[in-house]
């Protein structure tokens, strides 16, 4: 069986689904449009140039153009998985669609941040982690996956209380500063980091307000690879996870915690739903921070079954996305 995933893989997980298909024997491709890059100088600027003055990206139109050069060398698949699609027109994704008889996508941001109503009806099966976009239009509900094999960490590896990385976002930010301020409080050994082209803002701002707790925020402009945030996961007893607007669908940093055995810390009310859900090693934050005090970290992660564990694995998540149930084990 030959099947193709197609994504803008920015945090490189999506390389974790081709390696496991391949694995269990299918022939699988990954295409990925973040690995176009500008041939020269020339050709960035004259992208530049073009959005400035025609309000056209050209470098948009290439990735298309690469993932279709890209599909043209593997030919016809059984099967191509296009994960949130926003990045492709409706006809580059047509194009797609000749190369398959069943075309799947796979929504893990909601339709509100990312609208592609228009070319959904290409596909022939849409999953989504967003409850209220499954109600809405009909998708079929699927989670995050978690990729990591089962690796608790020992509690003398543990360097700090607690662990955050966040992209830069305005609404993240705001909770953010009020959280900061309530774990400097409470004496909370910590990391933060924020990354992201505008994290000169909250350096500015924290350098005329002295806001209590704006030195636990480590600013920087480009992203940690994946692996080194694993490795500070793991020396750490507690995650935070702090959700974008709109969105309620678990991120993979749940899933992350899960394999390592870490705590989280999360303003996703959606959590509580969910059977991975414990008190012990969940907590649900309300606006006003008054429920999270010390008892949190210092009470012992709680193992959850073996059950629930199962059923987000990355094995699980196949097994539902592409029904390759004969070929797992």
């Amino acid at each position: 069986m030959k099947i193709c995933i197609i994504s803008f893989d920015y945090w490189n997980y999506d390389h974790h689904i081709v390696k496991k298909l391949q694995e269990k024997g299918v022939e699988a491709s990954h295409i990925n449009m973040g690995a176009y890059r500008y041939k020269n100088f020339g050709e960035r600027f004259r992208n530049a140039m073009s959005k400035i003055f025609l309000n056209r990206n050209i470098k948009h139109i290439k990735r298309q153009q690469y993932v279709l050069d890209s599909l043209a060398k593997l030919g016809p698949q059984d099967k191509i998985l296009v994960l949130n699609p926003h990045n492709l027109d409706y006809e580059t994704i047509k194009q797609i669609k000749s190369y398959t008889p069943y075309l799947i996508s796979y929504l893990y941001d909601n339709l509100d941040r990312f609208p592609v109503k228009d070319r959904l009806e290409l596909f022939d099966k849409i999953y989504s982690f967003e409850d209220k976009d499954v109600k809405k239009y009909g998708f079929e509900k699927i989670t995050n996956y978690n990729y990591l094999s089962e690796q608790p960490v020992q509690s003398d590896a543990v360097e700090h209380d607690l662990f955050y990385i966040t992209s830069y976002d305005k609404h993240r930010i705001k909770l953010l500063r009020k959280l900061v301020a309530h774990l400097t409080k409470l004496h909370i050994k910590s990391r933060i980091i924020v990354v992201g082209k505008q994290v000169w803002k909250e350096k500015l701002r924290n350098f005329l307000l002295r806001p209590t707790g704006s030195t636990l925020i480590e600013f920087r402009k480009k992203p940690i690879s994946n692996e080194a945030v694993l490795n500070e996961y793991k020396k750490s007893k507690v995650i935070i996870d702090l959700m974008r607007e709109g969105q309620e669908g678990l991120s993979f940093r749940i899933f992350e915690a899960m394999a390592l055995e870490k705590k989280i810390i999360t303003d996703n009310p959606s959590i509580i739903d969910y059977d991975l859900y414990a008190t012990q090693n969940i907590l649900y934050i309300d606006k006003n921070l008054s429920n999270l005090d010390l008892s949190f970290f210092n009470s012992p992660y709680k193992k959850i079954s073996h059950d629930i564990y199962e059923r987000y694995t990355l094995d699980a998540w196949l097994k539902k996305i592409f029904n390759l149930k004969s070929l797992l084990y």
